[in-house]
């Protein structure tokens, strides 16, 4: 198939749609389809090959906000257009944009959402005609509901299907201020009918979606994401945390035998389990719960010896929450027991999740997936979530982990303290997570099964070919379609 992937880069920030979406378009491409993927607004922050390389990013991100702004900008001649898109000054926003709220945004996200009615028409004109200037696409993805505004005039263009993912699109507008909030999702709602077919990445997130958009219920489909499995390698089983050599450590600000990382390297043994996060540094993901449930477990008997390693992304925006929870742990006098390691590579990254014993990101709102929890599972790690939003889902559908009743810190110590005073209960359900994650999770199984929607949605727009597909998780039980 020739298939066009849109996904709007997040400058200096780590972003869990770009990474999904380019593992995607790296399996895609192996599993022989013709995968053009073109980045929007600013480059895209990875730890992987960029699958973008050598595509001219459109929508720029300069472009786009001075268009907002400014009615004069609008009608600007296309020199000033194309100097503004250069990467020097691409990058300068990148920076810029690390430190943007919601509610700063949210007149341009409604814009952008009208689509050739916007103030940033002109860019969408621009795409179509580069497009046309290449093979015909048998179907465009869209990375995210919030671009549903190009859907109407790319059908009318290049008569081709769209296909519009769905992944975390209502904590951003809800973080909206009630005024713009409302026109959001009502104008949502209604470019949402150009789409041909949603995709969701959990049955949780479809459902929501569905509600809140008014769709139908064959109109969305339930793909789990899937994670590039390169650098993650069979692990033994988690050994006993009793016992003495079980994890190799790192002192304060170091980390383990990653040569070449810039982190600190040590090859001296621990007899401490390792409770662990990685996500982005901030109150949302619920970091400052995890202190706190590590600062309850830190008081008991049996968990004095516990450690704590924080990884992920760390922008300027998250450094003085990450601050204040230095803070917190050096006045209970167990800052020595927690190691903060921001914006690794990936190398980096694999080495920290398998150093770790038991896994928690405890976030605060519906996650729609969570990306992380693949990512330990993988690396053998179980992980403790919240029985909230997807994380039944996962939990159920992989057997790697535990879940916790939301919002309770303690609830929160008492499941992680429960799995590491059951050494094979950890080694069990860690193994089960593993295993489950490359046979069920893969970018090569998320990829297949949504070349297989892609190829549906493309023989019903031309009725001559038929194909089947299968969801990314048999045991998950989750339907194709949303009821």
């Amino acid at each position: 198939m020739t298939i066009v992937q849109i996904t709007p880069g997040a400058g200096g920030m780590f972003c869990g749609n770009c990474f999904r979406d380019n593992a995607l378009v790296g399996a895609l491409r192996q599993q022989g389809h013709s995968v053009l993927m073109v980045p929007l607004y600013l480059p895209m922050t990875l730890d992987e090959e960029d699958q973008t390389r050598g595509t001219p990013i459109f929508f720029s991100g300069i472009n786009v906000y001075l268009e907002q702004k400014s009615s004069i900008f609008r009608h600007a001649p296309a020199w000033m257009h194309r100097m503004l898109e250069s990467p020097s000054l691409l990058k300068w926003a990148a920076g810029k944009a690390a430190k943007t709220r919601p509610e700063e945004v949210g007149d341009l996200a409604i814009s952008m959402l009208r689509g050739e009615e916007g103030y940033q028409a002109r860019e969408l004109v621009e795409l179509i005609g580069w497009l046309r200037e290449h093979p015909h696409p048998d179907v465009i993805c869209l990375s995210n509901a919030l671009l549903v505004g190009l859907v109407r005039k790319l059908k009318e263009d290049l008569r081709s299907p769209v296909v519009c993912m769905l992944q975390g699109e209502d904590y951003f507008l809800d973080s909206l201020p009630q005024s713009q909030r409302d026109l959001a999702w009502k104008t949502l709602a209604e470019r949402a009918s150009d789409v041909d077919l949603f995709i969701a990445p959990s049955r949780y997130f479809g459902e929501l979606m569905a509600k809140r958009l008014n769709l139908p219920a064959e109109s969305v489909r339930v793909v789990y994401n899937g994670i590039n499995l390169e650098g993650y390698r069979a692990v033994e089983p988690t050994p006993d945390p009793s016992q003495e050599g079980s994890r190799r450590s790192s002192a304060p600000g170091q980390f383990p035998s990653l040569e070449g990382s810039g982190v600190g390297k040590t090859t001296s043994k621990q007899d401490a389990p390792v409770l662990g996060y990685f996500a982005r540094m901030c109150r949302e993901k619920g970091l400052d719960r995890l202190v706190e449930a590590f600062l309850l477990l830190k008081r008991r008997e049996r968990m004095q010896n516990l450690k704590l390693r924080v990884g992920g992304g760390c922008g300027p925006t998250d450094e003085p929450f990450v601050q204040a929870l230095r803070e917190r742990l050096k006045t209970n006098g167990v800052l020595h027991d927690v190691e903060f390691h921001p914006n690794l590579d990936r190398a980096a990254k694999l080495e920290f999740l398998r150093s770790l014993t038991v896994f928690c990101v405890p976030a605060l709102y519906g996650e729609a997936f969570g990306l992380y929890v693949l990512e330990s599972l993988a690396s053998g790690v179980p992980v403790v979530q919240p029985r909230a939003a997807s994380f039944p889902e996962l939990i159920e559908a992989s057997g790697g982990g535990a879940l916790y009743e939301p919002g309770d810190v303690a609830a929160l110590a008492e499941a992680v303290e429960r799995l590491l005073s059951n050494p094979e209960k950890l080694r069990t359900i860690g193994e089960a997570g593993r295993k489950a994650v490359w046979r069920d999770f893969s970018a090569a199984r998320m990829a297949g099964n949504i070349a297989g929607v892609f190829q549906e949605v493309s023989t019903r727009h031309s009725p001559r070919r038929k194909v089947d597909f299968e969801i990314a998780s048999p045991k998950s039980q989750i339907p194709n379609r949303i009821s």
